[in-house]
């Protein structure tokens, strides 16, 4: 009597495009302008280890996206009232 060995599964991963492409934070942070500070963080932390150490940067980064997301509130806020005014 011969036993046969189960063969498992034969599936194949395959990279979906959106794998292929930007990391879905990084495409949000060049949106918002503020890749220039965030790689300034990325760069001080590789080169120092040390968080302490890149409070400029960090804070820099924190001035950007802080200022990003009140853009981005006012221009919701505007076409709230817009379509508000138009019905």
């Amino acid at each position: 009597m011969s036993a046969s060995v189960p063969q498992g599964h034969n599936w194949t991963r395959q990279l979906k495009k959106d794998e292929e492409e930007e990391d879905p934070l990084d495409q949000l942070i060049t949106r918002s302008g503020c890749a220039a500070s965030h790689f300034a963080v990325q760069e001080c932390m590789a080169q120092h280890q040390d968080w302490r150490q890149c409070q400029p940067q960090v804070q820099a980064f924190r001035d950007c996206m802080s200022a990003q997301q009140a853009r981005r509130r006012e221009e919701l806020q505007r076409r709230k009232e817009q379509s508000s005014a138009q019905h």
